[in-house]
């Protein structure tokens, strides 16, 4: 079983579509949508989802004011001035981390920690297998912990496939990691632009720091050729090959907006490179040998 996760550096890259693309022309049964702060594949492979259950990612600081003595402890020690006294004291749940400090400090015992629900895991049912994919509340923190949570969900329907492809979330923090750690390989989507060359440059640091091998393709390829010779001339000096670039074609916005991915719109300008890239990176997989 391979892993095999798709994440930019930063957001509008393309790896939702291209992860929608290969595992529709491949046929692969196992998938997770791991952007937990604004996940979308579920849109374009008509997901139908089956089960559905909360997930408590977090505690929040209640204060029993019946018990309290008035102290101010608990206000004193919090890091993160989520207590106050005006009129008596209480917690800002938007402000509270749930780290248990003013529980500790506190000598009447008037404080404890409850568990509040962040978020939403399913598991949905696409044409080719099985789908897991996760929301998170508004405001709610533990995103790193969401993702977790969605990639145990989808390990847990293995049976004897190859493959699982994780669509993992933009940037380089804490969703990015949980994404991308114990992978077989990532695949950075980025674009000829200054923002899309620097932050590969930025992920690309996170997945050699985490020992995970690394691929990039290039989206809108055709943009700014200059840009996308440097983008070249980067993975070259990292020791990090480029699996294909995809030019831009505005069909393929026209088919998002539709619902389709460009394998749904039979878009070749996109499937052709897709297939390419998808070529070259199993056949890498299957070696064990990376550039």
């Amino acid at each position: 079983m391979k892993q095999i996760v798709f994440i930019s550096g930063k957001g509008g890259t393309g790896k939702t579509t291209v992860v929608a693309t290969i595992s529709q022309l491949a046929g692969i049964r196992l998938i997770a949508d791991c952007d937990v702060d604004a996940p979308n594949l579920d849109l374009l492979m008509q997901a139908k989802t089956e089960t559905t259950r909360d997930y408590s990612g977090s505690q929040i600081a209640i204060i029993d004011g019946e018990a309290c003595v008035a102290c101010d402890m608990c206000r004193q020690f919090c890091r993160f001035d989520a207590i106050s006294a005006d009129p008596v004291y209480h917690v800002d749940p938007l402000s509270c981390e749930g780290c248990g400090v003013c529980r500790l400090v506190c000598p009447a015992g008037a404080v404890t920690l409850r568990t509040q629900i962040t978020g939403q895991v399913m598991l949905s049912q696409t044409e080719h297998g099985s789908f897991a994919h996760a929301r998170l509340l508004p405001g709610a923190d533990g995103s790193g912990k969401l993702v977790t949570e969605v990639r145990k969900l989808i390990f847990d329907q293995m049976t004897d496939e190859s493959y699982v492809l994780i669509d993992g979330s933009p940037g380089i923090g804490c969703p990015v990691i949980a994404s991308i750690t114990g992978t077989d390989a990532v695949v950075i989507l980025t674009e000829p632009t200054v923002s899309g060359r620097h932050d590969m440059q930025r992920i690309l640091e996170v997945a050699g720091h985490f020992r995970v091998p690394a691929f990039v393709c290039i989206n809108k390829s055709d943009l700014n050729a200059e840009l996308c010779q440097a983008i070249h001339a980067d993975c070259q000096t990292a020791g990090v090959e480029v699996l294909a670039e995809i030019p831009f074609d505005p069909a393929v916005v026209s088919a998002l907006q539709q619902g389709l991915s460009p394998y749904g719109a039979d878009l070749h300008s996109f499937i052709d490179p897709v297939t390419d890239l998808w070529q070259k990176l199993t056949r890498q997989l299957r070696k064990g040998t990376f550039v």
